[in-house]
């Protein structure tokens, strides 16, 4: 079973790994913009290369609704096993969820390996994986995803204990793989509980201080916003999901101490069980004072981006925390957007233009930064100190505090 979570490892005897060549598919639904679809297949490109697959082709079908056999329709999934026959593709990739059934069929249908977004973001999951507690979570989303889809897999889990005593009179083999893994996600989820209650004696020891969390999509430079101001050093990658785990650092801004904490990235279509999963590193984000909002402002849908971090913050009660929004990436946004002949005073407009237009849209503090060329990080400092102070007035009234 470790092996159908290593999705871009291709394994050939007396061969160096090669990537697996994959395709793309996508659903355009009823009433859903094509710029919508494409945006979600570009965003299970960059997934997919992070997995260590190469993006061939990418296919869009439109349906009112999903085909309950093939997902796509009959005729489109024969256009693409031509395709897969055509071009030696390996892997075919669905941007939305597909059931047992539905993999069973194309299965026979593609010959080839299939897999849809959930099961990628888990392959990616599982390979960034380094804690206990995120090792933990990662099988636990796994577990919970195989569930549902035992009855459609190749091959049988493998088995932790013995045949003898393991099967009533009469029960099928599936329902044994079921009951094995129904007891080890109980088994996980009572692991994820004590580790819960050591991270939550580790918060309690370090409740003196406020807590800033820096959240955000995947893939804004939240880890390298975190370096620089905590001047450690944290593995940051433009990759999508290059942080899972979640990192606390002690920073100290000439007398003010606080703590800074780097979490995973949000995403959107992210798996349900993958959220109830990591709960528990969410709770860094529900314990904080301050939620510092890393933004791609340079990415075409940021808007969208920030709309699905907002929502996960709703989600997790926490989006009246005080809030400090950064626009990351502001030297990639010149470079993208301006062109090489403006005038200077015409790029100083075009950037007022796009802070008014934002402070309209949002109502946080907010700054330009880029953390690649370090550019405004002194001002993002001075800003945190700004907010950081209040927070330990409210929180320590009757002390003076001379920071």
């Amino acid at each position: 079973m470790s092996d159908q979570w290593q999705i871009g490892k291709k394994k050939r005897s007396g061969l160096a790994d090669t990537k697996e060549r994959a395709v793309l598919v996508g659903l355009s639904k009823k009433g859903q913009k094509k710029e919508e679809v494409e945006e979600f297949l570009a965003e299970l490109d960059f997934l997919a290369m992070t997995a260590g697959a190469e993006t061939v082709k990418t296919f869009i079908q439109q349906l009112d609704h999903p085909h309950p056999r093939t997902f796509i329709g009959e005729g489109k999934a024969e256009e693409i096993a031509q395709y897969i026959e055509d071009h030696d593709i390996d892997l075919v990739i669905f941007d939305d969820d597909l059931t047992a059934k539905q993999t069973a069929i194309l299965e026979e249908v593609f010959k080839r390996k299939i897999i849809d977004r959930s099961s990628l973001i888990l392959d990616i999951f599982a390979a960034r994986a380094r804690t206990a507690q995120a090792k933990t979570q990662v099988e636990l989303a796994q577990m919970q995803y195989l569930l549902p889809r035992l009855r459609g897999l190749w091959t049988h889990l493998e088995r932790q204990r013995g045949g003898i005593g393991m099967r009533g009179p009469g029960e099928m083999e599936i329902e044994t793989d079921r009951r094995i893994v129904r007891d080890k996600i109980s088994q996980l989820k009572k692991k994820l509980i004590k580790i819960d209650q050591q991270n939550i004696t580790q918060r309690n020891n370090r409740r003196e201080m406020i807590r800033v969390s820096l959240v955000g999509y995947t893939n804004v430079g939240k880890s390298t916003i975190m370096n620089l101001l905590s001047k450690s050093d944290v593995f940051a990658e433009d990759k999508l999901f290059a942080t899972l785990d979640t990192t606390v650092r002690k920073v100290v801004f000439g007398r003010m101490p606080f703590l800074l904490s780097d979490t995973v990235g949000f995403i959107r279509k992210l798996p349900h069980h993958l959220v109830e999963s990591f709960k528990s590193t969410l709770d860094e984000v529900r314990e904080s004072d301050i939620l510092m909002h890393v933004v791609d402002i340079s990415h075409p849908q940021f808007e969208d981006q920030v709309d699905t971090v907002n929502e996960t913050l709703q989600a997790l009660g926490v989006d009246q925390k005080p809030q400090i929004m950064v626009f990351n990436k502001i030297d990639r946004y010149r470079e993208v957007y301006f062109d090489k002949l403006l005038e200077d005073e015409v790029k100083t407009q075009i950037l007022h233009d796009l802070e008014e237009n934002l402070s309209n849209r949002y109502p946080h503090p907010h700054i330009f930064v880029s953390a690649l060329k370090k550019e405004n990080i002194n001002e993002l400092r001075a800003l945190m100190v700004t907010l950081i102070a209040d927070q330990y007035k409210i929180r320590y009234p009757y002390q003076v505090k001379n920071f």
